[in-house]
């Protein structure tokens, strides 16, 4: 078996291995509790965790043997594989638009890989590295900010995925640069680049995380998916030494299948988005139209138990005359502080005199005995 059949095998096992681990996480995420560390007791996601780093494991392997503008690209069909698994094991239909985006992301990848010519394989200098990593600092750097200047939602969710692709597709370019010292039997020196790569990696994360405020889940997550294959690739044919059959001929059929790439993985990742966010609306919706349960069956027990008290008409009067004797009660008051006014002798500037208590009138005195007993 030649090295290129060999990393398009691997591909294909670990983007397989990819969409397991995801049904099984999804699985594992609908049927525990919503604690923290509740996957942690159960075995399924423990399972889910094995195949992620097994598939992560051949991507490596097939980047050391394969080129980088064909692998990488590869493990966009995690996305694809993900659509029958999901199928046969949990029951879960796609619709039309999910299987034709299947359909020209598959179609894409085939056209690629016929055109994929087979390339000796090697890695980056030290002055190359230290470029790449730059570089892409740099262009990081710049669409993060240019995100922070940016006031419209979805236009700076793009812009974070599009940084977000950039850290990822460079950290593939950093790993198969390692792969290959590795399988060459070059361990010495590759600290830097395991630093780069870690650094590149968590900065993919957060930035992805954060182009999730404010725009939903499909623009950016598309973006990232498209973005992340085409930097690799691009560094792959540039620095890498990597190309395509038939020439110019091949490079431009390679471009314009690409674009049907990844036009196929944008239409499936926006179809399969928009299916779960239908599915999350109409759950709360069913509920609340729910036909009334059946007299004298346990859900209407639990629905009578449920139905806020009716009050009864002697409860509202009752409230209605504590309405009265309060505003009684708050004119008696006026009426006091009015007599007490009154009451003040009139004396000439500067003299401090007291109140002098007046007689209560026969009308203060019934209001007052009446408010107090609560009668109208």
């Amino acid at each position: 078996m030649s090295a290129l059949a060999l990393s398009v095998l691997l591909s294909l096992v670990s983007a397989v291995a990819y969409a397991a681990g995801a049904i099984l996480q999804e699985h594992v995420a609908a049927d525990t509790p919503a604690r923290p560390y509740a996957p942690l007791h159960h075995g399924v996601w423990w399972a889910a965790v094995a195949l992620n780093g097994a598939g992560a494991l051949l991507h490596v392997v097939a980047l050391a043997y394969g080129p980088l503008s064909l692998v990488q690209p590869l493990g966009a069909l995690t996305i694809v594989f993900a659509l029958p698994m999901a199928a046969v094991f949990v029951r879960r239909k796609a619709g039309a638009a999910a299987w034709r985006g299947a359909l020209l992301a598959t179609l894409g990848l085939a056209g690629l890989l016929a055109l994929t010519g087979s390339a000796g394989t090697h890695s980056l200098s030290s002055g190359e590295r230290m470029v790449v990593a730059g570089a892409t600092a740099g262009v990081v750097a710049l669409l993060f900010l240019t995100a922070q200047a940016v006031r419209r939602p979805a236009v700076r969710s793009v812009l974070l995925a599009a940084s977000a692709g950039v850290a990822f597709g460079i950290a593939s370019v950093f790993t198969k640069t390692v792969a290959v010292d590795w399988t060459e039997g070059t361990f010495g020196g590759q600290v830097p680049s395991l630093l780069v790569i870690a650094v590149l990696a968590v900065s993919g994360l957060l930035l992805s995380q954060a182009s999730y405020r404010g725009a939903g889940l499909a623009a950016p997550l598309a973006t990232v998916t498209v973005v992340n294959p085409v930097v690799a690739a691009a560094v792959g044919l540039t620095l890498f030494g990597e190309g395509f059959r038939y020439g110019l001929t091949g490079g431009l059929l390679a471009l314009g299948f690409g674009v049907v790439t990844a036009g196929g993985l944008v239409l499936l990742t926006t179809e399969r988005l928009a299916a779960q966010t239908k599915g999350a609306v109409a759950g709360p919706a069913a509920q609340a139209t729910a036909p009334a349960p059946a007299p004298g069956t346990p859900g209407a027990t639990i629905a009578r138990r449920q139905r806020p008290p009716v009050r009864p008409a002697w409860h509202l009067t009752a409230c209605r005359g504590s309405h009265r004797t309060e505003h009684k009660r708050h004119i008696l008051r006026r009426s006091l502080r009015s007599d007490t006014d009154s009451a003040r002798s009139e004396v000439g500037d500067g003299v401090d005199v007291g109140a002098v208590a007046g007689a209560r009138s026969h009308l203060e005195v019934e209001v007052r005995s009446r408010a107090v007993s609560g009668r109208s």
